[in-house]
């Protein structure tokens, strides 16, 4: 088997820090004899759109993006090349595969041994370390990319693989058991409006909390059990603690991206409660009662991201249908109002990239 591999593409660029998104026509692209050991070509088919890549476009973070950017780190497409010298490669030409925000680790350091390949000090993030999927041909590495079920759409599991396998790991680690409460700020948006569907597989009861018509609606379809709108609510906690009988929620997920989804949690959360912190506000920090957290037994988790197999069961999951992913499909020259879209909180669900056009 053999491709064609043009020698430009378009790409969506990013300058420096801050800078207005340059679309390109004729932004170079590797050959199969300029990949190295371990590398693979992957022509890609559509991209999903993450809060992430608009923090690493703006720099608002305390880690810094390398520039200039090709952000995107939710591609899904097929393997047209592969680097020469490349042994015992899980994948082959012509698979179709996911590229996730974890593009490679070592896969021998003490976090990779334990399943925490994201925490590896060697690890490389599309879109962020090194150039994602705003563009139509991107490198990864075979033993990162994730194979793609058959029959399951490429446009519905492109935001699966960071939307998804996020929530669905902060799920799959909440400390909690059927018939749990589970509160879920940011519930409407890309991540959150997964993470209701997550913890409906796991028969956990949902409090949405988000603000809007759209993100109601789309909340309660899902599953949400209960709907709190943050901006027309006047006690957030004293509310959950009403719907869960008084005592509180088991667990809360928190993906969204201010410091109030945060610092409401402990006081809702019941005796021996689970916060999985999600959300990565650029600058703001974690500000809670030490002496309630103690008393009350709280457990406080930091979920970041997936491993790889993390990966394969959330996009299983989703590829059985138990999971959907809400998206608008648009073009990579629609990028720059995205961003203004989810820096303004009014993207209902998640944007996927048409990468074929």
């Amino acid at each position: 088997m053999s491709f064609t591999i043009p020698r430009t593409q378009k790409a969506a660029i990013v300058s420096t820090a801050g800078a207005k998104i340059q679309i390109k026509t004729d932004h170079p692209v590797k050959t199969q004899a300029e990949l190295a050991p371990g590398e693979c070509l992957v022509k890609l088919e559509c991209t999903g759109v993450c809060h992430t890549d608009l923090h690493a476009a703006i720099g608002d973070w305390p880690l810094a993006a390398s520039t200039p950017l090709i952000g995107g780190h939710e591609g899904v497409g097929v393997i047209v090349a592969i680097g020469s010298n490349t042994n015992h490669s899980p994948v082959k030409l012509g698979d179709r595969v996911g590229i996730k925000w974890l593009a490679d680790s070592c896969l021998n350091c003490e976090h990779c041994r334990k399943g925490r390949e994201q925490n590896c000090p060697d690890a490389k993030l599309s879109g962020f370390t090194v150039d994602g999927t705003f563009s139509q041909y991107v490198v990864s590495f075979v033993n990162h990319v994730t194979p793609i079920p058959e029959g399951f759409d490429s446009n519905a599991a492109a935001s699966i693989l960071c939307a998804g396998v996020t929530t669905y790991r902060a799920v799959k680690y909440s400390n909690t058991s059927a018939g749990d409460w589970i509160v879920l700020p940011g519930a409407g948006g890309g991540l959150g409006h997964l993470a209701v569907q997550y913890a409906k597989t796991r028969n956990l009861r949902v409090i949405a909390i988000d603000t809007g018509a759209a993100k109601k609606e789309l909340c309660l379809s899902l599953g949400a059990e209960a709907w709190i709108d943050f901006k027309e609510c006047k006690d957030v906690v004293k509310e959950i603690k009403a719907i869960t009988g008084g005592e509180g929620a088991h667990a809360a997920i928190v993906t969204a991206t201010t410091g109030a989804g945060y610092q409401q949690a402990v006081s809702y959360l019941r005796a021996g409660g689970t916060l999985m912190a999600v959300g990565l506000p650029g600058s703001a920090t974690l500000d809670t009662s030490i002496f309630f957290c103690v008393f009350k037994s709280i457990n406080i988790h930091g979920s970041y991201v997936g491993n790889r197999q993390d990966a394969v069961e959330a996009l299983d999951i989703a590829a059985r249908g138990d999971v959907k992913c809400h998206f608008e499909l648009k073009s990579l020259a629609d990028l720059e109002s995205t961003y203004e879209g989810m820096h303004n909180g009014t993207v209902a669900g998640r944007i996927v990239l048409d990468m074929t056009k």
